[in-house]
């Protein structure tokens, strides 16, 4: 398996820490509105490598963190006269929701920046004592980036030359910097604002010792992966690298993945252009698992341009699956065991061929566009080969195979048909009835073909209440 690595700017062949496990990183969203569909594609991207990962048998620790104290969400809590801790649960709920509909798979952690203040604490002491961290007189902690030697490896640019690309942000005190490269570690509070003691002053943690901190934590000191957007590559991942390693004295990660922008109609999402976009807006116009299947379809590190031709073609192009996968099970429900056909053991060998061909370009820096090409002949093999002679082995060996590779897509295939309320209600009804004349065999079988269909009863005193799984 290679993987794309920015800091070396080549494909490297990949070799866990630990054989058999991955440990990985990646940086999650700040939790001050909905997320946006460009946020969607990091964690459509590297929820599908964690689980190519998986499907080849690693163990993967996967650690993705809420940003849930910074000065966005705070304006967002004046504005509507809220504290910050209420903005950032309500919009880490909707997130999961949002996540949830992705099915982008929950992380083995998803740790809080503000449950993690201690660790941030210990960090940048640990800096101040080994001479890479200094306290300006109004409290501020800053890094001293000159004395990180291999400040600039991952980005690739010169010291000199990255003035411009800070994105920190100002605070009170940036007169006491002794550089100007120098990033904040600690910063006093404002008015208004929250704030935990320190050694230095009451105050907040800057942006990017929070991910070293968590990353070492719950992974420990060396991690395989961190990923995240392009965007963070300068300065967030730079600094993680110039934080974690000065304080650890190792090295901090072997592998950095990073995904391209997501452009909309070619051109940058922006609200003053009118093209921004929630995850929540699509899902109103779309089945979130099309937005899924059309991240996927483009490389990664490609720049992917969003527009409402390019969705309407990944629907149809992601219901050409679904069909299949239905066609099968229609074709099962009829199918008489017995040893495959030659014919079918042809095509026996033509799918283990093509699953061969999805590894391989999995395997290669998961090109997720190849890999879902191949899943297309998939498809043409079952439309062509598949029909109502077909032993049930054959069949199975389509479906199974299909459903498989389509999971480690995180698209969901054999897609259970969704009951109607009323439907829900009428064997509700007939259960009652059942229990009524005491005929309780009855009343289980109606609860078991519900709980197939993924409704789950609960009977109250004020009656029966049902939910969907």
């Amino acid at each position: 398996m290679k993987i794309y690595n920015t800091l070396t700017r080549r494909k490297d062949e990949f070799v866990p820490l630990e054989p058999g496990k991955v440990k990985m990183y990646v940086c999650g969203p700040t939790v001050y509105n909905y997320i946006h569909i460009g946020n969607a594609r990091p964690m459509i991207v590297f929820d599908t490598v964690r689980r190519y990962f998986e499907y080849k048998g690693y163990e993967v620790n996967y650690v993705s963190n809420f940003t849930d104290v910074d000065d966005k969400i705070i304006k967002k809590a004046i504005e509507e006269g809220v504290d910050a801790d209420t903005i950032s649960k309500r919009y880490i709920a909707e997130c999961k929701k949002d996540m949830a509909a992705m099915n982008v798979k929950p992380a083995t952690t998803h740790p809080l920046a503000t449950e993690e203040i201690c660790g941030m604490l210990d960090m940048i002491e640990t800096l101040i004592e080994k001479g890479y961290a200094y306290k300006a007189e109004d409290g501020t902690v800053y890094f001293r980036v000159k004395k990180f030697k291999d400040y600039g490896k991952l980005s690739h640019k010169n010291l000199d030359d990255l003035q411009s690309g800070f994105r920190e942000i100002k605070v009170t005190g940036e007169e006491g910097k002794e550089d100007p490269a120098d990033f904040v570690l600690w910063k006093p509070k404002k008015e208004g604002e929250p704030y935990w003691e320190s050694p230095w002053c009451q105050g907040r943690p800057g942006w990017h010792i929070e991910c070293s901190v968590m990353s070492k934590k719950y992974l420990g000191d060396q991690i395989d992966i961190h990923a995240g957007g392009e965007d963070l590559i300068f300065p967030h991942h730079e600094n993680e690298i110039a934080q974690s390693e000065a304080a650890n004295g190792k090295t901090f990660a072997n592998y950095w993945m990073h995904n391209a922008f997501l452009n909309i109609d070619n051109k940058k999402m922006s609200k003053s252009l009118g093209n921004f976009f929630t995850v929540r807006e699509i899902s109103e116009k779309y089945d979130l698992q099309v937005l899924r299947f059309f991240m996927l379809s483009a490389h990664y590190r490609s720049p992917l341009n969003f527009s409402a031709e390019l969705m309407e073609a990944s629907k149809n192009s992601l219901e050409r699956i679904l069909n299949s996968v239905s066609r099968l099970n229609d074709f099962l429900k009829k199918a008489a065991d017995g040893e495959m056909t030659e014919e079918e053991k042809k095509g026996q060998k033509e799918m283990e061929g093509l699953v061969a061909k999805f590894e391989a370009a999995m395997d290669d820096d998961f090109n997720t566009a190849d890999a879902i090409s191949a899943i297309f002949e998939l498809v043409k093999l079952a439309n062509s080969t598949a029909g109502e002679g077909s032993t049930k082995a054959y069949l199975t060996a389509l479906k199974d195979t299909i459903v498989k590779l389509c999971d480690v897509m995180g698209i969901i295939a054999d897609k259970k048909e969704e009951m109607l309320d009323g439907d829900i209600e009428e064997m509700i009804a007939r259960r009652q009835q059942a229990r009524k004349e005491k005929n309780f065999a009855l009343a289980d079988q109606i609860r078991g073909e519900l709980l197939e269909k993924g409704i789950i009863l609960e009977d109250t005193r004020e009656g029966v209440k049902w939910k969907r799984a």
